[in-house]
């Protein structure tokens, strides 16, 4: 059984994000304000990595305009290593908190404006007391946390761009991004700064439990081989542009390295993010409020829906946007192809008159409006049509809450 892992390197390990891989029918917690219904007690959610529908775009691998070597030339001077010292009392393991003492947290992260700004990830810099960061054969330097989004695990940090010599590296479009086009990765894996390692993309639209327990969507996996310590470095394509931030990994059983199979939060997302973080200092996502599955054709025809698509509501957030407006939950519990599902809760077919496949389309929707906006879904309850309006809410802190 794999399971996957963030991969910040610190003497306690990797920090745990979950240990099963989903099947397409199961229930996943979503960055809409979904909760899985699957937690586990103490320690972080147990979370699992949905596989949403295969992408009908792929297209062949474009040919490399640059070499591995050529890129790592051009970006290598643009990725920082980062220390993060952790407070005793804030001190993190896979379990939950940790009472032994502070510990040195280290990871990658990178350059991307000429005033200091640099990106990662937001679980390697989380709970720190200090920060410093070193480009290349340069000295150690003090960095500011911005701000860190757990939602997407996205940070930004920022140093005094006085003297800095590094490059900032040029970011691309995750959205153009095809499976089976060649990808580099660059970090500091265990502490071994500036490895380059390359491989494909090897899937798109994934999802991954963010630090925070809710999901972050349309992550890239890829097949270069990325460890702890890689943890907010980027991943970039055949012309030197990041288009990803390497976040985790799944590893095989009693393995804690890489076994080809690595998670990256798409640079899209984590620049709108970074945006907000740098104007603001924080970030705001809209939240919906409800735990669903996904509905395709066989679940129709179990469980009689007559629609063949849509996000099936499994329970409903008390208090939350969902309840307020009225969308209900399931309140049978049955088994389809041995996935456990709600049943007699409502199916969303659709936002603001777009139709939404599953979740992976609900979170999109949802994602694309801020806290206070009003969204109509179409629903299906009782085999009778409807519309019905939410006014979505700001996301709290961690799912569930």
């Amino acid at each position: 059984m794999s399971s996957l892992k963030k991969i910040v390197s610190s003497p306690f390990g990797s920090g745990l994000l979950g240990g099963l891989v989903a099947l397409a029918l199961g229930v996943v917690a979503i960055s809409t304000g979904l909760i899985s219904v699957e937690q586990r007690e103490g320690g972080p959610s147990a979370t699992t990595v949905a596989q949403a529908p295969t992408a009908t775009d792929a297209q062949p691998a474009a040919a490399a305009d640059r070499t591995v070597g050529q890129v790592y030339e051009q970006d290598g001077q643009g990725v920082a290593y980062i220390e993060a010292e952790q407070d005793a009392s804030t001190s993190t393991s896979p379990f939950g908190p940790m009472q032994e003492g502070g510990a040195t947290a280290t990871g990658s992260g990178f350059l991307i404006d000429n005033a200091g700004h640099i990106v990662t990830n937001a679980h390697v810099v989380g709970g720190s007391s200090s920060v410093t960061v070193k480009f290349g054969d340069g000295e150690a330097l003090d960095a500011e946390v911005l701000g860190a989004d757990d939602s997407t695990d996205v940070a930004v940090l920022r140093v005094d761009p006085a003297g800095l010599a590094a490059t900032p590296l040029e970011l691309g479009d995750s959205d153009d991004v095809k499976v089976g086009d060649p990808a580099v990765a660059i970090g500091n894996p265990y502490g071994l700064d500036r490895t380059v390692t390359s491989g494909i993309i090897s899937a798109l639209q994934r999802q991954i439990s963010a630090p925070n327990g809710f999901t972050i969507s349309d992550v890239i996996q890829t097949d270069a081989a990325i460890n702890p310590g890689n943890s907010g470095g980027p991943l970039i394509d055949a012309e030197g542009r990041v288009i990803g931030i390497n976040s985790q990994i799944a590893t095989g059983s009693g393995s804690s390295g890489s076994v080809g199979i690595g998670f990256a939060v798409p640079v899209n997302t984590a620049e709108a993010v970074a945006s907000q973080i740098i104007d603001d200092g924080s970030v705001e996502h809209a939240y919906l409020g409800i735990a669903g599955a996904d509905v395709d054709a066989g679940v129709a025809e179990a469980l009689d829906l007559g629609i063949e698509q849509g996000a099936l509501v499994q329970d409903v957030t008390p208090g939350g946007p969902a309840e307020e407006a009225g969308i209900e939950g399931g309140d049978a519990n049955v088994s389809v192809e041995g996935i456990p599902l709600r049943t007699g809760g409502d199916l969303i077919t659709a936002v603001d008159g777009e139709p939404v496949a599953g979740m992976d389309e609900l979170i999109a929707a949802i994602d694309a409006n801020q806290p206070g906006d009003t969204v109509t879904l179409d629903l299906l309850r009782d085999g009778a049509t409807s519309e019905i309006q939410v006014e979505l809410g700001d996301r709290p802190a961690e799912a569930g809450g």
